[in-house]
């Protein structure tokens, strides 16, 4: 039972370091987007694109929301990032012991 639990922690903290790379792959296109360094009328960019911002923009909007206006600056995904290492934190320190040692 143990292994078992382990081994759910662990999928969810892979499943949240992937998010994180989704995330910064997000923040870099819509980066090179705006400042047109992709063509933005190739169907394949533009399919990215929409993976993209499908992904992240429905996590990304609560954020954007509790945000105070900073001038055009976003800084949700560094928030989210922030909360994510610290969701995988708790998962990897208090919780999966404590879970450990119920097995037990």
């Amino acid at each position: 039972m143990a292994g078992i639990i382990i081994a759910v922690i662990q999928v969810i903290q892979m499943a949240l370091s992937l998010y994180v790379y989704i995330l910064i792959a997000s923040a870099i296109f819509s980066w090179l987007y705006a400042f047109n360094v992709i063509n933005s009328r190739n169907a394949f960019v533009e399919s990215i694109g929409r993976f993209l911002y499908n992904v992240t923009e429905p996590v990304l909007r609560p954020i954007r929301r509790i945000m105070p206006d900073l001038g055009g600056i976003d800084i949700s995904p560094i928030i989210l990032i922030l909360l994510i290492y610290f969701i995988q934190m708790i998962l990897a320190n208090p919780i999966a012991p404590f879970l450990l040692s119920l097995t037990m």
